[in-house]
């Protein structure tokens, strides 16, 4: 016998089917669109599962699928307290909104768990598209929305494990000239704060940061590297405990502006004439009163370009096309007073 609702119990969810189940959502989805490609056996759990729950899907939000579509794109960031995810998604709201597309951002604080789960989700309520900033290498989740037929475009990483359209940085050579610039000053003692190993920008810029100093016939001293940070304060805790090693770098590159503020609140604290450099321009940055020497691009710009290369495949429907791999240039800027030497 069918399991029933009373009229003050929640109404079963899409999501409530799938764990029923034991599928994905997105398998769910399938299966109520009457997929041919789902396993007999597969529609009939799910079929089970929405009889057993009296699932009942919105006819309103269907009927609007089966037309012109939702209207809505699925923007999935990282870290919503990072001022550059949110100058990513006006930028990728902006050329949305000219098509008369309206965006839904989800935060996946960086666990990939939360991510497949919210790509699932959203794939499930049948968005236009999706632009991710992915969490790790692995997702298969992105590949398998691209294969539902939504199409999805990567920003900030290029996607791993299928093709799709990305909008990327100059992570690489945008590390390399800062570094280079701390370099010309006299610095041989550069020390590195970045974000966790998975993270791909994270890894390119230490890549920019370890062949400059190759370039410079110097060895990277692992003593002065430090990964993992992704908060403010983490960084100020790995910056203050460099500056305190018994021969302490002169200079730090920052691999994104958390870690760039985390490292100036040490370097002030300690009152170290440390050199400094980050990844990402930021706000009052030109305020702090320390010399700071910053790689700065358009991140407006890298959202609006994913919203160009979402456009262009929502036009384009099933039509295959060669990926497209777009790269926002970088620039150094310098605030306060010049670099300090090195002593």
């Amino acid at each position: 016998m069918a399991e029933t609702n009373g009229p003050n119990t929640p109404q079963p969810t899409l999501r409530d089917v799938a764990e029923r189940a034991e599928v994905s959502a997105m398998t769910v989805s399938r299966v109520l669109r009457d997929d041919p490609k789902v396993l007999p056996a597969t529609a009939a759990r799910v079929r089970a599962a929405v009889a057993a729950l009296g699932y009942r899907r919105n006819e309103v939000a269907r009927s609007l699928r089966l037309g012109s579509g939702t209207g809505l794109v699925g923007v999935v960031v990282t870290n919503l307290a990072n001022p550059f995810y949110s100058r990513l998604a006006l930028g990728v709201d902006s050329v949305l909104a000219e098509h008369g597309l309206k965006t839904v951002i989800g935060n996946t604080g960086q666990d990939p768990d939360a991510e497949r789960s919210l790509v699932e989700d959203l794939v499930a309520r049948r968005v236009d598209g999706i632009i991710a900033v992915p969490a790790e290498a692995d997702q298969r989740h992105l590949a398998a929305a691209a294969t539902e037929g939504v199409p999805v475009v990567v920003a900030s990483r290029p996607p791993g494990g299928f093709h799709a359209d990305c909008v990327l940085v100059d992570d690489y050579g945008g590390a390399r000239a800062a570094t280079e610039r701390l370099l010309d000053a006299g610095h041989r003692r550069v020390g590195f704060l970045g974000s966790p190993p998975a993270v791909y920008t994270g890894t390119e810029r230490l890549r920019g940061f370890t062949d400059a100093l190759s370039a410079a016939g110097l060895p990277v001293d692992a003593a002065l590297v430090r990964l993992g940070q992704q908060q403010a304060d983490e960084a100020a805790v790995a910056a203050a405990g460099l500056l305190a090693l018994a021969d302490p770098p002169t200079a730090l590159f920052c691999s994104n502006n958390r870690n760039t503020i985390g490292a100036f609140r040490a370097v002030r604290d300690a009152g170290t004439p440390t050199a400094l450099a980050g990844f990402d321009d930021f706000e009052l940055a030109d305020a702090l009163g320390l010399p700071l020497t910053l790689v700065a691009y358009d991140t407006d710009e890298l959202g609006r370009e994913a919203g160009r290369l979402l456009i262009s495949r929502i036009r384009e429907g099933g039509t295959r096309r060669k990926a497209r791999r777009t790269v926002i240039p970088t620039r150094l800027v310098h605030y306060g007073p010049p670099t300090p030497r090195a002593p």
